[in-house]
């Protein structure tokens, strides 16, 4: 459960949100001016101005979005707003649903499988963190890793490709019993490859020889692997790893508007975008930048392919339901295939397991074709809908269960600065924005009236969600995708920008702080190293700069992340 560790540091920025209006604890989007709160923590002025860094710069989800936590633990916090709206029970109980594995048949955690990519969110976020870089992939805790299976185009070993048809978008590697998994885990091969030249040319020792590293996965499995008719060809894999989830519900307060004038300042400085995005000679959204979701256009801003353009439509509201295979009232479905359907239904074993426990819901008339039939009809995602023959049982996620795993969701926050007084992590930022970084890593956003999405869970039973109106927030991320040109890179080869804020404390939340999509690199200079990898990569000339910096500027770089 939540750490409660400085929880009383907390107090002095809630006491600061007292002295707001009583408006702001309404419906109202409207938040009065609030003073930055001023407080001594061991010496350290936090919530001061100092150096080049401005006051508001110590709270970088704002005052309603800021734990002043910066210990083990406080990536789990709630924001102030949570607590300011009376929203902390209902934040407790969506806590449980994130932290619990789910099961078969316990309520409320039921509902797990029949395939399933885990048993718990938390096993793909451990310490509410980034996933840890794994030397073999085991459906379990701290393996952050989605699988990507994928038909390559333009060569075996390209990036781009539509994703196999056969298994999931997200490939389930566990399933309950009888069944057998779309993908047996146990076959997957990877190996992690060290770099021996960068393509760039940059030698892997600094100037002042300093030397680094750089290794890279490489990724297999076997067509046996595959328990589906048919079992897909010509493949290629990637893994993709699960981000930081604190501070998501602020991301989701940044308007679509101001990121649109993003694109735009981007597209005139002559970046390079991706066109199913921004439509540069319109310098307009392309057709396809918009996410619909009950007739509400968003602009996609979540994952790293930018697929969802709501938190409470996306991200972790559509992985409680497809990462467990929980379904819900707006989810009454299955995350399934036809493939995998069929396969189960010719498998002997299963069929024999299913024939000696008459209580199965897949049994049927008892016979190897009753019970065949039952089982393609309901595991298929095109006929296990709630309202077809076949099905006869309720959603087992509960709207309400489901309303506080969302008021959870969106009411993370993020960690105070930290060392901001430090002359050398004031030194790191100048260099940071000397050097170019802060061109895709774009320090600061404001939320306005957060005028937020809401599923027909919430908005037909007049429900509230933690709102962020009009605070300053320090995320670093321009929330476009560039490319990078790593070798073995992303799938679909675009990538949206990682906020940086709160990384710094990823090693005493979970244990590890690898960096980047994959997890690749294991610190903060093998990340940045790997946006030089390639003269291609969008981010090459910021980081040719930081190679050439003397390493007293790069130390201070790595501080000023670590402190933001």
């Amino acid at each position: 459960m939540r750490a409660i560790n400085n929880k009383g540091l907390a107090m002095s920025l809630f006491g600061a949100l007292s002295l707001m209006s009583v408006a702001s604890c309404s419906d109202s989007n409207d938040t009065a001016e609030v003073t930055i709160p001023d407080t001594e923590y061991d010496g350290t002025y936090v919530g001061r101005a100092t150096g080049n860094f401005l006051a508001e710069e110590w709270y970088p989800g704002g005052l309603l979005g800021t734990t002043d936590n910066v210990s083990a633990g406080c990536y789990e916090d709630e924001t102030p707003a949570v607590t300011q709206m009376g929203l902390t029970e209902a934040f407790n109980l969506g806590e449980t649903f994130f932290e619990r594995n789910f099961n078969t048949n316990t309520p409320p955690f039921n509902g797990l499988g029949p395939a399933a990519v885990r048993k718990s969110c938390l096993d793909c976020h451990p310490g509410y963190g980034h996933g840890k870089r794994v030397d073999k992939y085991t459906a379990s805790w701290g393996n952050g890793y989605l699988l990507v299976v994928y038909h390559p185009v333009d060569g075996a070993n390209s990036n781009d490709g539509p994703y196999a048809s056969e298994v999931t978008g997200m490939p389930q590697t566990i399933a309950t019993s009888p069944f057998l998994p779309p993908i047996d885990e146990s076959q997957i091969e990877l190996d992690w490859k060290n770099v021996t030249a960068m393509e760039s040319g940059l030698p892997m020792k600094f100037p002042d020889g300093e030397s680094f590293s750089l290794i890279y996965p490489e990724l297999n499995i076997p067509l046996s692997a595959f328990n589906t008719d048919p079992v897909p060809q010509n493949l290629a894999f990637r893994l993709e790893s699960t981000i930081g989830i604190m501070g998501t519900g602020l991301l989701d307060a940044i308007p679509d508007d101001s990121i649109k004038e993003q694109y735009r300042r981007e597209a005139a400085m002559g970046a390079s975008l991706n066109p199913s995005m921004w439509d540069k000679d319109a310098d307009d959204w392309a057709a396809t930048a918009m996410y619909t979701a009950n007739g509400v256009n968003r602009i996609k801003k979540f994952t790293y392919a930018l697929t969802r353009g709501s938190l409470q439509d996306g991200a972790g509201a559509n992985a409680i339901w497809n990462i467990t295979n929980v379904s819900r009232s707006d989810r009454p479905y299955l995350y399934t295939t036809e493939a995998w359907a069929k396969k189960m239904s010719q498998t002997p074993e299963v069929i024999e397991a299913i024939k000696a426990n008459p209580s199965s819901p897949y049994y049927a008339d008892g016979t190897d074709e009753g019970i065949a039939e039952a089982v393609r009809g309901l595991l298929s995602p095109t006929t296990n809908q709630f309202d077809n023959p076949w099905h006869n049982f309720t959603p087992e996620m509960s709207d309400n269960s489901f309303y506080s795993f969302m008021v959870w969701h969106r009411g993370l926050a993020i960690p105070r600065a930290r060392n901001l007084n430090d002359t050398i992590v004031q030194r790191g930022k100048e260099v940071f924005n000397q050097i170019g970084c802060a061109s895709c890593h774009r320090p600061k956003w404001q939320t306005t009236t957060d005028d937020f999405w809401e599923p027909e869970i919430i908005r037909s039973r007049n429900l509230k969600l933690p709102r962020y109106a009009n605070q300053t927030i320090y995320p670093y991320t321009d929330m476009v995708q560039h490319r990078l040109f790593m070798i073995n890179d992303i799938h679909g080869s675009w990538c949206r920008t990682t906020p940086l804020w709160g990384r710094g404390l990823s090693m005493i939340n979970t244990g590890a702080e690898d960096r980047l999509h994959d997890c690749r690199a294991r610190n903060e200079i093998e990340a940045i190293m790997w946006h030089a990898y390639s003269k291609q990569s969008e981010a090459y000339f910021s980081a040719e700069k930081f190679y050439y910096l003397p390493k007293s500027d790069r130390d201070a770089v790595v501080k000023f992340l670590r402190s933001i």
